[in-house]
């Protein structure tokens, strides 16, 4: 077993178990991304996207980077949520300007059937990726793994790509609701076993994306993506070496449904923008911490800007001491100025230690 560094400051994992703290810890979705020079340098090496999440050398060198340039609380794995669906045979490729795509997405009854877990060692370069990433932090924030929702994983596995519509997967899924099922319990088994393995690996919190869950109707949404985000949760190791792991879940579009997803007993929910962070607090800060929310695009205002909506979102949430991670309500977007999200981060600190009285 490796034997990582003690660990320097635990605000964020502290945040999450909805323990006091001196002020709100920050990271950002897509923090290690096309944003920073650094990390563009770096791809260009790479040669290609899955080049680089496939090399734990420069995934580790990437993950680093945002954490060398800003005073972030968490480094998040570099990884893609397609990793999954592409070590179960679907063929991922990236197509320049388009995005990702799978060479055999399940169109007929036959794939569906024949779906199954990724094979053992198929995503150890991930799990390398997370030890040596964890190794090389030395202990001075912790380390988030994370997967795709099995909801947002079956999105591209069905239509074969990323997709405005949805067509093809609600299709299946109001036609044929028993492959939809089908496919979305393989998922959230191989998720639980990935998110496992990165927990074995190193990984100090996980996070589970539903980047889609939001495209579904109500009712859907719960029996789709909501009911396999628990299974996952409750498949989850939740502590490592007598260290508790916190479980956060983020379904863009999914404020509405805050009161159920804290229901699913993770730890912490991540909220987009379009959420009231503090009348959630209000409705689920007894059961889960949250994090979130602000605009990515407030992050091409000026200083004076910036600074402003972040105080206003601290605001919101309210002089509590517990219980709130800062972050986008979504990814840092590739056109973000760098010295952007110096402001952002030092007005998060700053400010939340002014409304504790610090």
């Amino acid at each position: 077993m490796p034997q990582f560094a003690p660990l320097k400051n635990d605000t964020f994992l502290r945040a999450l178990l909805r323990q006091p703290t001196e002020y709100t810890p920050v990271w950002l979705m897509r923090q290690a991304g096309r944003y920073l020079p650094e990390y563009r340098a770096t791809r260009q090496k790479a040669g290609s996207f899955m080049g680089l999440a496939t090399n734990p050398d420069l995934a580790t060198e990437v993950t680093l980077q945002p954490i060398d340039r800003y005073d972030l609380d968490a480094a998040i794995l570099f990884s893609d949520i397609l990793t999954v669906p592409d070590a179960m045979g679907l063929g991922l490729y990236f197509v320049e300007g388009e995005g990702p795509k799978f060479e055999r997405p399940l169109k007929t009854e036959e794939d569906v059937k024949a779906l199954q877990l990724p094979p053992a060692g198929s995503l150890d370069y991930v799990f390398n990726a997370v030890t040596q990433i964890r190794t090389e932090l030395n202990g001075r924030v912790p380390l988030i793994g994370f997967s795709g929702s099995p909801w947002t994983l079956a999105c591209y596995m069905v239509e074969g790509q990323g997709s405005r519509e949805f067509h093809t997967i609600k299709k299946m899924m109001y036609a044929r609701p028993d492959l939809m099922h089908h496919i979305l319990d393989i998922n959230a088994r191989a998720v639980a076993e990935y998110l496992n393995a990165q927990i074995d690996a190193g990984a100090q919190a996980v996070m589970i994306f539903d980047s889609w869950g939001g495209a579904l109707a109500d009712g859907a949404y719960q029996q789709f993506s909501l009911q396999y985000m628990q299974q996952v949760v409750s498949l989850l190791k939740r502590e490592k070496d007598g260290v508790k792991i916190p479980a956060i879940v983020f379904t863009k579009g999914g404020g509405h449904w805050a009161e159920e997803i804290a229901a699913i007993g993770a730890d912490a929910m991540g909220l987009d923008w379009t959420a009231n962070i503090g009348k959630i607090r209000e409705l689920v800060g007894h059961k889960m911490a949250l994090q979130g929310n602000i605009d990515p695009a407030i992050l091409f205002a000026n200083p004076q800007q910036i600074s402003a909506e972040v105080r206003r979102v601290l605001d919101c949430y309210g002089p509590h001491n517990t219980g709130h991670v800062f972050n986008l309500g979504h990814g840092i977007s590739q056109f973000t100025p760098p010295e952007s999200v110096t402001v952002l981060v030092d007005t998060v600190h700053s400010h939340s230690r002014k409304l504790r009285g610090g």
